[in-house]
């Protein structure tokens, strides 16, 4: 159950209007980096997430603050737009073409939504959900979550430098904080789970004598001469889960053969020749 007081989660104000800032805002809004999509991606983590209930409790608080910061972005977007000197409004809903003189406004905000914010990116494009990650496994669901955060916080930090509104880069700081706790928290559940070498390979259920143990922490080079690969970190030493030794391996010829298949089915829309 959900619950709202109508208040927003932290203070959102617009000295100077930016129709042009609002679109980009929208990609925090709807972009496979934004909010909707951590937002949805925790909440159905959180509802499919089995074993200690304490993970679905980090899972679903941490979705209804997201909800909370796509609040704030649609009103952010909202004030931006509302607060655009009206000559341009009207010069735009006129002429698409006047569009430009504006900078690349989205119609889309003015035409069908009014003036306010859309559950679609900074070119318009609707979220679709494509990129929700919700395996039912919650350290695979805790990596995919880092990286969510930390994309993230890229655009936030992207965000913040392209205005100079005193208003909009203190939200937008209040969002990278924000960013920040939350990579870190899913670290620490990372951690809470065993960290690298309990958590790792995922799913640590899979007994990995069945697995094909060579090529379980090699690194393989595809380069045609058959020159080494580049090493690192990752070609040498104990692997980062403690359970072997990364190698480094050219694999400059094929292990398996040419693929062969059957003759094409009657019936299928094949050339007689392949049949």
């Amino acid at each position: 159950m959900f619950y709202t007081d109508g208040k927003l989660q932290y203070p959102v104000r617009v000295e100077k209007p930016d129709p042009l800032f609002a679109r980009a805002l929208q990609q925090a809004i709807g972009g496979v980096e934004g909010e909707i999509r951590v937002a949805m991606q925790y909440f159905f983590q959180a509802c499919g997430a089995r074993g200690n209930p304490k993970f679905r409790d980090l899972l679903m608080n941490t979705a209804a603050e997201e909800l909370g910061h796509i609040e704030m972005l649609a009103t952010a977007v909202a004030l931006n737009m509302e607060g655009a000197p009206l000559s341009e409004r009207e010069a735009v809903a006129k002429d698409p073409v006047a569009s430009m003189v504006m900078g690349g406004i989205n119609m889309k905000n003015i035409l069908s939504a009014g003036l306010s914010a859309m559950p679609v990116d900074s070119d318009g494009v609707p979220f679709n959900m494509s990129h929700i990650y919700a395996s039912g496994n919650i350290a695979a669901d805790m990596t995919a979550n880092v990286a969510a955060e930390s994309t993230g916080r890229v655009l936030a930090v992207r965000l913040y430098n392209m205005t100079n509104d005193p208003g909009m880069k203190d939200m937008l700081s209040y969002l990278i904080a924000r960013d920040t706790m939350h990579q870190n928290q899913w670290l620490a559940a990372l951690e809470e789970l065993g960290g690298h070498q309990g958590a790792f390979p995922i799913p640590n259920s899979f007994p990995q004598e069945e697995e094909k143990q060579e090529f379980s922490y090699a690194f393989l080079g595809f380069q045609a001469d058959g020159a080494p690969p580049v090493s690192g970190r990752w070609s040498e030493g104990r692997s980062i889960d403690g359970k072997g030794e990364f190698t480094s391996t050219p694999l400059s010829s094929a292990l398996g053969p040419e693929p062969v298949l059957g003759k094409a089915k009657p019936g299928s829309g094949a050339q007689s020749e392949q049949m």
